[in-house]
């Protein structure tokens, strides 16, 4: 009889990466992979935790699956699973529940479980991991771009995060074993990658020998076949004098850096145990900027941590402007329980919280559209990546949205002229 399994993830690129090594178990047991909607066997759920949405995302996508087929097993994994397994066994329709470590041998946990329901939980101290478990040459890819997974863990305990705890410390990746897997996406033509990991900034410091992220990008930058190198969200006080020289040899690396900034307010940043001012982030900043011309930053800012008065959210807003980012991903102040910031005075009403937001997504969008503005009339080389009603769309290296009457362009990169902006997104011809 065939046996079945369907996947469905929660939150960030390393759990989508993850969910792929899972999915690659299966299919080596036989193992057909059906779509979440369809009916399955055995259905798993990568759950996310990063903030108490994603807990309640987690556990409604838990319970739906007895909609789907009623008789199927249940299983949860991920961030979520790894701090609440007890919350998760409590709930009727989950039958198994595994941790973040347990990911590289799940198929052989359920199998044991079918076969002679034994671990029906085992979720690991995480905080006692001291390597990186590797998947092997697992890739997951989305659409013309594969993502990499160099890193796991967190040693920063911001006040208002409870992934460290789900993460447990910094573990690096192998140079050889990402560059194994590099070398083999570029065999399949893919010719965009991304690095990502839970905290990309803190690679390698664990090693022996100064070992850090630009001596993995400069071994990654010798593989043939790729041509594009993306940074997922990178920590600003990675950027030195000696990272961008180093960087700046290296023509593949793409022109757009996500720098997580949280608050432009010194006081909320102390708060928030940051460990960078808004001084040193705008050094960070300048630096880019000088060293890429057409340079896209992006960032992540909170709005509503406790104890942000309206003087400190104007703080904020202000720096935001004078950066100048191409886009920021606004959130609200989420209390999220087992943090610092959930027992700190002054919690900030969610009216507040909903105004500050608007404000700032409002800036957001203002500036993108003045960024996308700015290319009209130019040309752009563009990775086009998937069909979008009458046109195909795709990136630019500094990861603006480009989309041109439909040619079947896919995975190619292509010269574009810019004639104008609608929705956010640039306009071309070839």
């Amino acid at each position: 009889m065939e046996k079945t399994v369907a996947f469905y993830t929660l939150g960030c690129k390393v759990n989508q990466y993850e969910t792929n090594a899972m999915t690659e178990q299966f299919i080596k047991k036989g193992y057909s992979i059906k779509e979440f909607e369809d009916k399955a066997d055995i259905y798993i759920i990568n759950t996310c935790t990063v903030t108490n949405m994603a807990d309640r995302k987690s556990r409604q996508m838990l319970r739906r699956v007895k909609e789907i087929n009623e008789s199927a097993l249940i299983v949860a994994t991920g961030c979520y699973a790894q701090i609440a397994k007890e919350k998760l066994l409590e709930i009727p329709e989950i039958d198994l529940v595994y941790g973040v470590n347990e990911k590289n041998i799940i198929s052989d946990l359920i199998e044991e479980y079918i076969e002679n329901h034994l671990n029906k939980s085992r979720v690991s101290d995480v905080m006692n991991q001291k390597d990186f478990i590797d998947f092997g040459t697992t890739t997951y890819t989305e659409k013309t771009r594969a993502v990499i997974k160099v890193q796991d863990g967190c040693d920063r305990f911001c006040t208002y995060c409870i992934i460290p705890y789900a993460r447990g410390h910094i573990r690096s990746r192998k140079i050889e074993s990402v560059v194994e897997e590099v070398k083999e996406i570029a065999k399949t033509g893919i010719k965009e990658i991304v690095i990502t990991g839970i905290h990309v900034a803190s690679y390698g410091r664990e090693f022996e020998g100064n070992i850090g992220l630009i001596d993995l990008l400069e071994a990654i930058h010798k593989i043939d076949g790729i041509e594009r190198i993306r940074l997922s969200s990178i920590e600003p006080l990675i950027i030195t004098e000696d990272f961008i020289t180093r960087l700046k040899k290296l023509y593949k690396i793409c022109d757009h850096f996500h720098l997580s900034l949280q608050s432009g307010c010194d006081e909320t940043l102390k708060r928030m145990n940051r460990r960078y001012t808004t001084e040193e982030f705008k050094k960070c900043t300048n630096m880019l900027k000088e060293a890429y011309p057409n340079v896209a930053l992006t960032t992540d800012v909170i709005v509503g941590f406790p104890g942000e008065t309206e003087e400190e959210f104007e703080k904020t807003y202000e720096f935001l402007k004078d950066i100048d980012f191409y886009m920021m991903h606004v959130f609200q102040y989420s209390k999220r329980e087992g943090t610092a910031a959930a027992k700190m005075p002054n919690q900030i009403d969610n009216k507040v919280k909903e105004e500050r937001s608007k404000k700032l997504i409002e800036l957001s969008k203002s500036n993108q559209k003045r960024h996308n503005e700015n290319y009209i009339g130019k040309e752009v080389e563009v990775l086009f990546e998937e069909k979008d009603g009458e046109y195909i769309k795709g990136h630019t290296t500094n990861y603006m949205v480009v989309k041109v009457p439909y040619e079947k362009l896919e995975n190619t990169i292509v010269k574009v002229k810019i004639i104008g902006e609608e929705n956010l997104e640039l306009i071309g011809n070839i």
